[in-house]
C-alpha cells in the first residue's frame, strides 16, 4: 500500500504516469533483489494491476501533504 502525491504535465495521462511509476519501480526493486523475482512471489509481479488516483480538487496541497505524512505515522501504530 503505497501513498504518493505527484504533480505531472497535463498533457501526460495519469494511466501513462502509473504505469511508468510502477514499472520502472519494480525493475528497479527486482534488479536489486532477485531473489524475490526467483520465488515468484504475487505472480511474478510486483505491484497489483490496480491503482487508485485522486485529485487534490479543492483541497491545497499542504492539506494532502499532512494525509500522505501521517499515513506513515498511523501505520506505525497498528
Amino acid at each position: 500500500h503505497v501513498h504518493m502525491l505527484i504533480s505531472f504535465p497535463p498533457r501526460k495521462s495519469a494511466v501513462d504516469v502509473i504505469k511508468a511509476l510502477k514499472g520502472r519501480s519494480a525493475f528497479l526493486f527486482l534488479q536489486t533483489h532477485p531473489e524475490i523475482r526467483q520465488k515468484q512471489y504475487w505472480g511474478g509481479h510486483l505491484w497489483s494491476s490496480s491503482y487508485y488516483l485522486g485529485s487534490l480538487g479543492n483541497m491545497s496541497k499542504d492539506v494532502v501533504e499532512r494525509y500522505v505524512n501521517d499515513q506513515k505515522y498511523n501505520a506505525y501504530k497498528k
